[in-house]
């Protein structure tokens, strides 16, 4: 990316919407693990849309209008410290983040207490994240009465504390070419992962060497770190949606469900594959896998411009739905199984989210009640899946069969673009690939 010109646009743009009023965007502080260790850091990613800035401790601040008429962009960071950076590395400092990202003006974190207040003075409007952190709430609440407690000096105070994410996520929504082919490096890595996975298992492996696997090839090619807990889920274990345990030994004639990603740059990759740890599908376990992949086969080709968010999903439970009564797990018409949600008993959540900055990322599904038109640069997962667990009325060749397949699909001007398409999920490219 061409820094400084990338993140500064998505400011001004940001400031266009506004009209009026000042916005104030903290990244996420650093958290302690346990006593005085510390998580990894992770920055926000509403304020690193915006800055690119990734060290902790920083607020930016933005002015539609000053004083003097002008839109402002303000940095608050730490300072430059050499006896710090030597313990904890290296730190910009307000001099060198206002010159390498292009702001206005930057100054020390020490000083956002004294600054803040005199920045909201006859301001309108605040912009923030209220919700998302108490301590911050209290904070912006607190400034905005040091304003008001200068009314009899005719300084009025903002009126009003807006959601600046209502902005910031239709923003974030549509993804510019730089940030694709982040994306696009990030699932190249992930599916080499995957594939990785699949050539490194056999019965008697615990899931978390699978998992250390993943991991490796993530740091060997550059992913700063996983872009949430990998879900290594064999067996009985793949029908938890959210397992990530990952301690359970894996069984000959176990499928093993695998939903990892890596983080590149910020930006989320998101892929499950499933696939058996023997190395070839039986009759009941392909069935099962031959169903779900047609399901998602059928939402990806929906995903163009046009459709609706909801057309992928509809065209998954289509194919589900017909499949399971097929299969004997569900009785009646396709219409009549949707209808009555008896499918909901083997998949019981939705087809896909959007995918960025974020795993799940930013924006809204739905417009003034009706599901959102896909456009061009908007990403999201394609995921369908089936999860079988023992019941009275479900044949004992089915229990515990879990699958899911998940892909990253960019929407495009002409249709899509399948980005992790180097993951293997035809039964033949993952018993080659296995064998």
């Amino acid at each position: 990316m061409n820094q400084i010109k990338t993140f500064s646009d998505r400011r001004s743009h940001l400031l266009s919407q506004m009209q009026t009023g000042v916005a104030i965007i903290a990244t996420s502080p650093l958290r302690i693990r346990n006593r005085d260790a510390f998580y990894p850091y992770r920055f926000d990613s509403y304020f690193y849309y915006l800055t690119g800035f990734d060290e902790p401790e920083a607020v930016l601040v933005m002015i539609a209008a000053n004083s003097q008429g002008n839109a402002e962009q303000i940095l608050f960071c730490r300072e430059k410290d050499k006896e710090r950076e030597i313990w904890d590395g290296f730190r910009y400092g307000p001099d060198a983040a206002r010159e390498a990202y292009g702001f206005d003006a930057a100054y020390p974190i020490a000083k956002l207490n004294e600054w803040i207040p005199k920045l909201l003075e006859n301001q309108p409007t605040v912009y923030s994240m209220l919700g998302q952190d108490a301590g911050w709430d209290a904070c912006l609440i607190s400034w905005i009465n040091r304003v008001r407690e200068q009314v009899r000096s005719g300084v009025s105070a903002p009126n009003e504390i807006r959601d600046v994410r209502h902005i910031l996520d239709e923003m974030r929504l549509f993804k510019s070419e730089e940030e694709l082919s982040l994306m696009r490096h990030a699932a190249r890595i992930s599916a080499g992962a995957h594939c990785r996975a699949m050539q490194k298992v056999k019965p008697g492996m615990y899931e978390y060497e699978i998992e250390a696997e993943l991991l490796h090839e993530f740091r060997r090619h550059g992913a700063q770190a996983p872009a949430y807990s990998p879900i290594v889920a064999g067996g009985a274990n793949a029908c938890v949606l959210h397992y990530i345990e990952n301690s359970a030994q894996l069984n000959s004639g176990d499928l093993l469900l695998i939903d990892a990603g890596c983080e590149f740059n910020g930006y989320a990759a998101d892929i499950t594959r499933t696939f058996p740890v023997d190395r070839r599908f039986t009759s009941a376990k392909k069935d099962v896998y031959q169903l779900v992949l047609a399901a998602q086969m059928a939402a990806i080709a929906t995903v163009q411009p046009g459709n609706s968010w909801d057309r992928p999903h509809q065209a998954a439970l289509q194919v589900l739905a017909q499949g399971l009564i097929d299969l004997g797990l569900c009785q009646g018409s396709a219409d009549a199984v949707i209808e009555s949600e008896d499918y909901k008993r083997f998949y019981m959540h939705r087809t896909g989210h959007w995918l960025g900055l974020d795993v799940h990322d930013a924006g809204e599904y739905k417009q003034n009640g009706q599901w959102r038109c896909l456009s061009a640069g908007m990403t999201l997962t394609v995921e369908p899946g089936c999860y079988i667990r023992p019941a009275d009325n479900v044949p004992q060749h089915f229990w515990n069969i879990g699958v899911r397949i998940e892909d990253d699909v960019a929407v495009t001007a002409a249709g899509h673009e399948v980005l992790t398409v180097a993951a293997p999920k035809t039964v033949e490219e993952i018993e080659e690939l296995l064998s």
